[in-house]
């Protein structure tokens, strides 16, 4: 859709957009400004309270808007894309003096070049705040009234009417001055507590140190005893290995006698060692004899039973013979009745599928059948509201008049009489399917009846069925054995001949050792004899050889002990340990000296830095106290706040000019910025006071009825209007409201038409945009733009 409003509303001072719901009045006045959002579809004030995205749908989508302000042209031109990643690019144009457009650019170097923080920056600077402007200038539909705004918005609005921004900035300078001051005094303080720590731990490292000249006295002392105290030890350390020298001829000796002693010893090992091994090998040689005279009289005995089992076995399996006989001839007729039966189980399971089949047909027709009864309702209601629309054709009031050529309601009625046979004939046709399909459900029922006992039938014949297969099963495995039924009587015979064999189990063979084992017995007997004669030969050797080198040993003398050479070795060592450590107390004592006099240095220079810190905090804390002071002067409760009570007065004379011109004497209201608590006290505060001429009586708008907040609400709006044409630098020249007037009655409408028109008289306003449903508010215009008339085939899906 595109609209040139200067053709439209050439002259005119009222323009009222009009047209049915729906069809795009608030979107064409959402869209008469250069702010990026359509106001009465913001959920929310402020950014991220409305979003293009959710009211477009093309790949691409435009918003063309050509507008004025203060002489110059300016162009907004607003891209939307959603095809992939969502993106929207916005544009700023100012047209020059030859006649092309050229991107805006700011004082401060701000050029619009597509962001969307950039064209926002642009505008603000053109035309204000958004709040403000959607405030006093442009009455979205269903925005919030005066009397709603909470005591901080007011003043925020009323700053920014009052043209406050650079008051605003020195208080928000002085703030900021205030929070880096308070935070240099925090680092200031903290500077000092590390100072007053330091103080205190040089305070402690003092008194550590106070008895340095004491220790270092005693740490002296304590060095020269060391020193006496190691002379000694070296010296007996000297002594003890003069003795350890002389006893080493005689430890020489007695080291080869123990050595000539441990090789007696070894070789008595190694000959008992080799007599244990031959007796080992001769008992092994024992029990290898004896294993093998029990091995053979073991397997004898396991092939006899081993023998006896077969021979059970066989005959228990022979004891089952007739069951075998029976069964091979048993078995052909088992066989037919098995296949009599399967052939019966098979037809009752068709019957049975036969019998589901119907009953899934019969289901799809009655769903068909309800799907017809409630396209014949949804007929039938379609007819009747036909009919009722038909019947409007005598009750429209503009029947027989010029005007039932352009009547949309007699339109509608003619409409519905051409639609009333084609709905008559689907009922018909629906009736007829309902009859045939109702008759094709009787006969799958009668189906279903017929095939009822096929369940049971089929149930019995596969019960039969499973009894002729476990039977025909049991009697197949009998018949199979009757070949082996002859394998096992020739076992049988077999096995007894092998038992025949063995002879009598009972009888011993009094010889179980042949000879040869007999005589292997006897000479491991007599090698075992022979080894114990020589373990006791070699053992009185041994002794003799011991007792001889014992008394040898005993004649020699007592051996050097040698913990009294590690003792005296230690006894040094912890003299050293100890005179070097009295050395090491004394150079600590003496370091402590030079700490003490150090310590004091440093507590003096720290004791002149404390006191620099401590002056630089008082400086910085009244400092800051000045600045906070100043900040608080000048925000919204020090002189915004005064500025905004000055302007009070001035904005209730100006809604009180346009009650008195549209409404009569009735109304007059007051503006409160301060009121007072149950205290006495006064506090900052917003609330409207209306004063009812007729009763006589003073209340807030908020207790007022729907109609009267109405009027009075948009006198105090367009007020604010006025009042920021006289006192701001910018001008507007138009002004926007959409269906504010819906709760009024037909009288207030007309006086509220006449408000608008005083509005731009005292203001010096241009025109008005405003979207009403009323025709008595619409035919006070000088111009409509009819949306109606203006749409085409398809209904507008964007606007440039």
């Amino acid at each position: 859709m595109t609209l040139d409003f200067e053709a439209l509303c050439d002259g005119a001072e009222l323009v009222a957009i009009a047209g049915a719901n729906g069809r795009g009045k608030s979107t064409v006045l959402d869209n008469m400004h250069p702010y990026l959002t359509m106001p009465s579809r913001a959920s929310a004030a402020g950014a991220g309270g409305f979003s293009y995205y959710d009211h477009v749908f093309l790949p691409e989508n435009e918003k063309d808007l050509v507008w004025a302000l203060e002489g110059r042209c300016y162009r907004s031109q607003v891209v939307i894309r959603l095809n992939g990643r969502r993106r929207t690019e916005a544009f700023l144009f100012v047209l020059s003096d030859t006649g092309a457009w050229h991107p805006v650019t700011l004082e401060d170097g701000t050029v619009s070049d597509g962001k969307i923080e950039t064209y926002t920056r642009c505008v603000e600077h053109l035309c204000g705040s958004a709040d403000t402007f959607f405030t006093s200038v442009f009455g979205a539909q269903g925005k919030r009234q005066l009397s709603d705004y909470r005591n901080a918005e007011v003043k925020t609005l009323l700053a920014d009417l009052l043209g406050q921004e650079q008051i605003r900035e020195l208080g928000r300078k002085a703030g900021e001055t205030a929070k880096l001051l308070k935070a240099g005094l925090v680092a200031v303080r903290q500077e000092a507590a590390a100072m007053d720590s330091e103080a205190a731990r040089l305070v402690q490292a003092q008194a550590d140190v106070d008895d340095a000249p004491a220790r270092a006295d005693r740490a002296q002392a304590a060095v020269t005893a060391a020193a006496l105290a190691l002379e000694r030890a070296r010296q007996a350390y000297v002594q003890v290995t003069v003795q350890r020298e002389q006893a080493r001829e005689t430890d020489a000796r007695r080291a080869q006698l123990q050595q000539e002693r441990e090789a007696t010893q070894a070789a008595d090992r190694a000959a008992m060692q080799e007599l244990a091994d031959r007796e080992q090998a001769e008992r092994q040689r024992l029990d290898r004899l004896t294993r093998r005279v029990a091995q053979r009289q073991a397997q004898a005995g396991q092939r006899r039973e081993r023998l006896e089992d077969a021979q059970t076995q066989c005959r228990t399996l022979l004891a089952r013979e007739h069951l075998v006989r029976n069964a091979v001839r048993r078995l052909p007729q088992a066989e037919r009745l098995l296949a009599l039966r399967d052939e019966r189980a098979c037809q009752g399971r068709d019957r049975v599928a036969e019998r589901e089949q119907a009953q899934s047909q019969l289901r799809i027709l009655k769903q068909r059948v309800q799907g017809i009864e409630r396209e014949a309702g949804q007929a039938a209601l379609q007819a009747q509201s036909l009919r009722r629309r038909f019947g409007l054709t005598a009750e429209v009031p503009c029947a027989g008049l010029p005007l039932q050529g352009a009547c949309q309601l007699l339109a509608d009625a003619r409409e519905a009489q051409a639609l009333i046979p084609s709905a008559d004939a689907v009922l018909r046709r629906l009736a007829d399917e309902k009859a045939e399909v109702e008759r094709d459900g009787r006969a799958v029922k009668a189906r279903i009846q017929a095939l009822a006992p096929a369940g049971d039938q089929l149930e019995t014949a596969e019960r039969y069925l499973e009894r002729a297969r476990h039977r025909a099963s049991r009697l197949a495995l009998l018949a199979a054995k009757a070949d082996d039924m002859r394998v096992v009587r020739q076992r049988l015979a077999d096995v007894q001949d092998e038992l025949t064999g063995l002879g009598d189990p009972g009888r011993e063979d009094a010889s179980a050792e042949a000879g040869a084992e007999r005589e292997e017995r006897d000479s491991i007997a007599a090698a075992l004899q022979v080894i114990d004669a020589q373990r006791t030969q070699q053992s009185d050797r041994l002794r003799q050889a011991l007792a001889r080198l014992d008394t040898v040993l005993q004649a020699l003398p007592e051996p050097f002990d040698p913990q009294r050479l590690d003792a005296a070795e230690a006894a040094r060592d912890r003299a050293v340990a100890a005179h070097e450590g009295a050395q090491r107390e004394h150079m600590d004592a003496l370091k402590q000296l030079e700490s003490l006099t150090s310590l004091r240095q440093q507590q003096n220079a720290l004791a002149e830095r404390q006191a620099a810190a401590h002056r630089r905090a008082q400086r910085i804390g009244g400092a800051m106290g000045d600045w906070t002071l100043l900040a608080r002067c000048m925000s919204y409760d020090g002189l915004i706040a005064l500025a905004i009570d000055d302007a009070g007065p001035a904005l209730s004379g100006l809604a009180n000019e346009l009650l008195l011109a549209c409404y009569g004497l009735r109304f007059t209201v007051c503006i409160l910025t301060q009121v007072e608590t149950a205290k006495g006290e006064k506090r900052e505060d917003f609330d409207i006071l209306v004063h009812d001429a007729e009763s006589g009586e003073s209340k807030s708008v908020r207790l007022m009825s729907g109609g009267e907040r109405v009027w009075i609400n948009e006198c105090l709006v367009r007020a604010v209007a006025l009042y920021l044409e006289q006192t701001s630098e910018r001008h507007y020249e138009t002004l926007f409201s959409d269906e504010a007037d819906g709760a009024l009655d037909p009288e207030r409408k007309r006086m509220f038409g006449a408000m608008k028109r005083e509005v731009l008289r005292l203001g010096g306003y241009r025109r008005e945009f405003f979207v009403s449903q009323t025709p008595e508010l619409a035919g006070m215009a000088d111009v409509v733009i009819d949306l109606e008339a203006l749409r085409t085939d398809a209904d507008p899906v964007s606007l440039a």
